[in-house]
């Protein structure tokens, strides 16, 4: 049996895409699991000789990793449940009123999400100060849900327009206000867009760094990424052990990805075909 012509390089492609995808993760996993004797030894061995959890137990002792964990979760799950909550606000006046100059409001949500990071840390660095939000959640809630929004109301945007507006105009006949019509109506049947949009929302603020290093600076507020860059000292690097932090820290997001993989996935396609 021969494979169809240009079906070998696209599995070899797909396999690349796979190898680059799964090796440093499972390389983190198995570091976790040596002694630092075994890492540094010659030749390398890439199955640990003596798998041990002791790495996973002094990330938890040598710093308190179990507040970075309560805290980038806070902040993950409020910013997402904010940025939800708006995007849909913002999607359905796109999606539905007659608003002028609609293809315009979409190109600028699109220039809003493409500023690096890093132009905006100083403006917002000085609004959090006067404000007097420094070393609190908000400090970290605000900007993530202002940074998610672009992402959220271009996904849901999409969705919405595909859902015929004869469902609303019965839900307002029934006695709905238009608002209850998003929440009841709309909102449901856009399923797979709201859990696309959630789960970009929740791994962004997860993952981020640079903020949360700049405005939330106590010891207590640190999330995440930021009290994993604490285990290095001035020489050593204890290899091991930040790679069993590293574990702790992609678990929760390996698990979301698992469970809501289906919709997550129908959430991209549906809406690349619809948008």
């Amino acid at each position: 049996m021969t494979l169809p012509r240009g079906r070998p390089l696209t599995l070899l492609a797909a396999a690349i895409v796979v190898v680059n995808g799964f090796f440093p993760a499972v390389w983190i996993l198995l570091t976790s699991l040596k002694s630092e004797a075994e890492l540094v030894s010659k030749p390398i061995t890439w199955w640990p000789r003596d798998p041990t959890l002791a790495n996973y137990v002094q990330a938890f002792t040598d710093q308190p990793l179990l507040r970075y964990l309560g805290n980038s979760l806070a902040v993950a799950v409020l910013s997402t449940i904010l940025s939800l909550v708006v995007a849909a606000l913002a999607a359905y006046a796109i999606a539905r009123l007659n608003l002028r100059h609609r293809q315009l409001i979409l190109t600028c949500i699109v220039a809003s999400s493409m500023f690096p990071l890093v132009t905006l840390l100083v403006p917002i660095f000085q609004t959090m100060r006067s404000l007097g939000l420094l070393n609190t959640y908000t400090a970290l809630v605000l900007p993530y849900t202002v940074l998610n929004l672009p992402v959220c109301t271009l996904v849901l945007v999409s969705f919405f327009q595909s859902i015929p507006r004869d469902l609303e105009n019965a839900a307002m006949i029934d006695g709905c206000t238009r608002l209850g019509a998003l929440w009841r109506v709309v909102v449901p049947l856009a399923a797979p867009g709201v859990f696309t949009a959630g789960i970009l929302a929740f791994v962004n603020a997860w993952d981020e760094f640079l903020l949360a290093l700049s405005l939330n600076a106590s010891a207590s507020m640190r999330t995440l990424p930021v009290g994993i860059t604490l285990y290095q000292g001035e020489f050593t690097f204890p290899w091991p052990i930040i790679s069993a932090a590293l574990v702790v820290a992609i678990v929760p997001v390996a698990v979301l990805i698992a469970v809501f993989q289906e919709r997550v996935v129908g959430g991209l396609t549906q809406g690349g075909l619809k948008g």
